[in-house]
């Protein structure tokens, strides 16, 4: 394991503070005009989730963690557990649902999934960028509904609810973007 100083901190990085490994989320490098330059980090500790805010010193020192993201398909779900494949070794991966949050509504079955992993534990689940899927439910859309910026909420397949496009009916395919939860284009 490297010893990295707070010139290395960065978002994304994986480093062990005081004594729990941890995912950097944000680092500010700050220069005062009296006094000696530090930095203010916000990170994540992978074993409980939660979030810290903390500023180091110059003299800070850190050991890096083994960071490692592994793409894999989503099978399905069952009692609150989500399968997972690796399409190489075919080793299946179970992930509860604690573990998958918010993202779950994201989530469709075969869709290529980014699970990190610090020092072989398993911190987070990404869904793909983009999904396609199919409006289940939404009201009905009528010829000429075109007004620029005009939206209705619609119901899709995974069963996460969308702004879209007035003119869109139910059995329609679109284009979502997962980071934002906003509608793309249709399919």
């Amino acid at each position: 394991m490297a010893t990295l100083g707070i010139t290395d901190l960065r978002a994304g990085l994986g480093v062990n503070i005081k004594g729990k490994d941890c995912v950097i989320i944000e680092a500010q490098h700050v220069k005062p005009g009296k006094g000696n330059t530090y930095v203010r980090t916000k990170y994540r500790d992978i074993r409980t989730g939660r979030v810290n805010e903390e500023n180091f010193q110059q003299s800070a020192k850190f050991e890096s963690v083994n960071m490692q993201t592994r793409e894999m398909q989503y099978l399905y779900n069952a009692d609150g557990i989500y399968y997972f494949m690796d399409n190489e070794t075919y080793e299946q991966v179970e992930v509860g649902t604690d573990m998958i949050g918010d993202n779950a509504k994201w989530l469709k079955d075969n869709d290529i999934c980014l699970l990190q992993y610090a020092n072989d534990v398993l911190f987070n689940v990404q869904p793909p960028m983009f999904i396609e899927v199919e409006i289940t439910e939404t009201d009905p859309g009528f010829k000429g509904d075109t007004v620029q910026g005009g939206t209705k909420p619609a119901t899709i397949e995974t069963g996460a609810v969308v702004q879209v496009p007035l003119y869109l009916n139910v059995g329609e395919r679109i284009k979502v973007d997962t980071r934002d939860g906003k509608f793309v284009q249709r399919v």
